[in-house]
């Protein structure tokens, strides 16, 4: 089946882009569209901000070894500057330049994982400034498979400091108008593909030391990773404090939405519920609750599915005005982690 991909342009004032409103639908490879990016990847050349999208959520890219460049991601994001990025690159070999070593954990995930929502964390070469790594002397790396994302660091011919698209600790965005929202004029262009594959942030799993350990869940679960490489150190919450965040997504609070976020079990939804300030939405697995007037939610009741959509009905919740979202609480089973994860930050 053919993918169809929307690209739109989104252009701060005085920059010659296309407005909103120039829409391109392009069938099949977005090489279709190749001015779009070329477009986009001479504004990171030239040391602007481009939001666009990866397999997970939408990424606000800047020339990573470009530390004025990268300066603009955190005034942007309002975000901490002792947390680190993510650098993109294309290709293993191209995040093998950046590594000062690179440990043989790394090699089979990199084997197994990429191009995919893995990030791996090794130490990094001097070519990588500490504006991207938050004077940390390790750099996490991620080969992206999404399309678009790929296309665009080729054509830019740099590697991409790349966080999620979005003001520090908001929900991070799955489709171009949650950046457009959040972030507004203080990006350059945004590239408009669609809603995202994963939905949540990549797996992050720091290399530099043994056995390997996952410093945030994602797409990429604990059991697939330890096929891979045996036992990985996995703690239930990985929660960093403001001088030692060795990877983005550890600060207690994150994710979250303007609403309150409620986790609570399924035995005390209604409970919950009357002594939630309202309007109310509930997210709800399995069960149902009967005779109130929250708005209800069926989510999946598959991990990944449920992650698919997770921030979206955060969006949409956000959008609608409610004031608290209760969340009936998810398994503890293998393969939700990263789920049990966002929510445990979105609700801090």
């Amino acid at each position: 089946m053919e993918k169809v991909y929307l690209a739109c342009i989104v252009a701060r004032d005085g920059v010659s882009y296309p407005s909103m409103a120039d829409i391109l639908r392009i069938t099949g490879d977005p090489s279709h569209d190749a001015h779009h990016v070329r477009s986009a990847a001479s504004v990171i050349r030239s040391g602007g901000i481009v939001a666009l999208p990866t397999e997970t959520v939408y990424g606000l890219a800047a020339d990573a070894l470009n530390p004025s460049a990268v300066a603009k991601i955190y005034e942007a994001k309002g975000r901490p500057s002792t947390n680190p990025l993510i650098v993109h690159v294309a290709s293993l070999d191209g995040a093998k330049d950046l590594a000062a070593t690179w440990p043989p954990t790394a090699q089979k995930l990199a084997e197994a994982f990429w191009p995919g929502p893995l990030t791996i964390i090794v130490p990094k070469k001097a070519i990588v400034p500490d504006a991207a790594t938050a004077g940390l002397p390790c750099v996490a790396l991620r080969v992206p498979s999404h399309p678009v994302m790929h296309a665009v660091i080729e054509e830019a011919g740099t590697p991409l400091a790349a966080p999620s698209a979005n003001r520090s600790q908001a929900v991070s965005p799955t489709r171009a108008a949650h950046v457009l929202k959040s972030l507004g004029s203080a990006v350059d262009v945004i590239l408009d593909a669609g809603t995202t594959q994963h939905g949540l942030e990549s797996t992050v799993v720091d290399c530099t030391v043994v056995p390997p350990r996952v410093l945030r869940p994602g797409p990429v679960t604990i059991a697939e990773l330890e096929r891979v490489v045996g036992r990985v150190k996995a703690d239930d919450a990985v929660i960093g404090d403001e001088l030692s965040r060795a990877s983005p997504g550890m600060s207690p609070k994150h994710y979250a939405p303007q609403a309150k976020v409620r986790v609570v079990p399924m035995a005390k939804l209604a409970e919950a519920i009357t002594s939630s300030d309202a309007p109310v939405a509930v997210l709800l697995i399995g069960g149902a609750v009967l005779g109130t007037s929250a708005t209800k939610v069926q989510m999946p009741a598959e991990p990944v599915a449920y992650g698919a959509v997770l921030y979206g009905e955060f969006h949409k919740m956000d959008d609608a005005g409610m004031k608290t979202i209760i969340v009936e609480e998810p398994p503890s089973a293998p393969g939700w982690e990263a789920v049990r994860d966002r929510l445990r930050r979105a609700s801090a």
